[in-house]
């Protein structure tokens, strides 16, 4: 006899998600008691049943690629941020991707970027802020950083533009935003686009022209990462949102394999054009479904990751609070130290949402024997991801021919990071008493 003999379908799927809640709450998220010594990672992911349930619904569905989910996690996730338009993809690194790409749109005329043009952005961050530029061939255009807000050094972005300069694309390090008020003055003057990589900043606002915003939504596009240590989750999942219609398309048609057509998944003839139109050389009435204006890619997300990140998004503003704490408190734990180390600043006009506490050793100070001392009391530490990324084996041929990239100055800052800089997590899922342990073991590192 049938488990489900007798049951209609949505009884039978309500009685297996109600297990499912039940297996979440008695298998996952055990509280056990913290130890000195117990490993304390740099992130983890935050979830309750609420999620695997989601999940477990989207999978019975069997849809597999983008459904209802991710209409409704695009929706609230567009109304969080307070933009009109978000699409939902399968990593912030597409993110970036789609977002660099649907600028090189020969629909924007005069403003696509072109092969050769050039983009300004750091060397102190993620390679996937980068790669998209040198993968078109248009030309990155590295300036350096602050210390302690770890952010592109504003002063040199004259000094960078040239008559080739198409776009600033750039990264706020981990959840502190840059100068947004003058980045985007600079962008406006020149009349070229703004990225901002928000895979590191979900949450951050920042003041300007008298209003507080969210990191993302100022520039033309922004991009977010769900990545499991980001701060929120889906597994593997990114997005891309703009306000501005035409960019949306472009996205849309990047992300979705370069087509023209905008019916969404599932849906035929959405326009009520499909048959009826002429596009390049094609015949008239070729099947618009398959009319393709760009070169894309499928950069899609499942419906089960975007389930995922439904459960996660209304958790989200409790999430950054709780960063925000946690990074507060490690920082007055750590007062005392400055002759030691350099500690993290807000930058100014910003309300960060951090992703990590970034901290940088003073002459005498050696980063790797701290970080080893801290290692080993079970604290997890990261670099700023590259430190120099053109120090790295993926530009060696660059390097050698001089091609390829352009720097503006000297990078003093960026390969200070490189040489004394690492930062430790604050994500929402660390106790007090995890954060006044990593304190001690910070302070006994440092003055040992």
């Amino acid at each position: 006899m049938s488990y489900f003999e007798n049951k209609t379908e949505e009884e039978a799927k309500k009685q297996i998600l109600s297990m499912v809640e039940e297996y979440c709450d008695t298998f996952h998220n055990k509280k056990k008691d913290f130890k000195p010594g117990d490993r304390i990672p740099y992130a983890s992911r935050v979830y309750d049943h609420e999620e695997m349930v989601n999940l477990v619904d989207s999978s019975l569905e069997f849809w597999l690629t983008a459904g209802r989910y991710t209409d409704e996690f695009e929706k609230r996730f567009a109304e969080y941020l307070g933009v009109r338009f978000c699409s939902l993809v399968n990593s912030g690194s597409s993110a970036n991707l789609c977002a660099f790409m649907a600028l090189t749109s020969p629909l924007l005329g005069d403003k696509a970027i072109k092969k050769g043009d050039e983009v300004i952005t750091v060397a102190a961050g993620f390679p996937t802020t980068v790669a998209p530029v040198i993968q078109f061939g248009a030309v990155p255009v590295f300036v350096d950083v602050t210390i302690p807000q770890y952010n592109i050094d504003v002063t040199k972005l004259e000094e960078a533009y040239s008559d080739k300069t198409k776009a600033v694309m750039v990264a706020h390090t981990l959840g502190n935003p840059f100068d947004l008020k003058a980045v985007k003055a600079f962008c406006d003057k020149h009349d070229i686009w703004l990225v901002e990589d928000n895979c590191d900043a979900l949450g951050s606002r920042y003041m300007i022209d008298g209003e507080l915003k969210f990191t993302g939504t100022i520039g033309d596009i922004g991009t977010s990462s769900f990545y499991p240590p980001h701060h929120m989750t889906m597994g593997e999942g990114g997005a891309v949102y703009t306000n501005n219609p035409q960019l949306n398309r472009l996205i849309r048609s990047m992300r979705d394999w370069g087509r023209d057509c905008i019916c969404p998944s599932g849906k035929d003839n959405y326009c009520g054009h499909r048959f009826d139109k002429q596009y390049g050389e094609l015949p008239l009435g070729y099947d618009h479904k398959y009319v393709y204006s760009h070169f894309g890619y499928n950069l899609k997300a499942t419906d089960m990751q975007a389930a995922v990140g439904c459960a996660q998004i209304v958790k989200f503003p409790t999430f950054v609070e709780k960063r925000k704490d946690n990074f507060a408190r490690l920082k007055e734990a750590l007062l005392g130290l400055e002759d030691k180390i350099i500690l993290p600043v807000a930058a100014e006009n910003a309300d960060p949402s951090w992703f990590g506490f970034l901290i940088t050793c003073k002459e005498g100070v050696d980063r790797n024997e701290v970080v080893k001392r801290i290692e080993e009391k079970g604290v997890q530490t990261r670099m700023l991801f590259a430190g120099n990324l053109i120090k790295h084996p993926c530009f060696d041929e660059m390097r050698k021919t001089g091609e390829g990239y352009r720097v503006v100055g000297e990078l003093t800052n960026t390969d200070r990071i490189m040489n004394d800089t690492f930062w430790v997590g604050v994500y929402p899922g660390m106790t007090d008493e995890k954060i006044d342990y990593m304190a001690k073991v910070i302070r006994e590192a440092v003055t040992k």
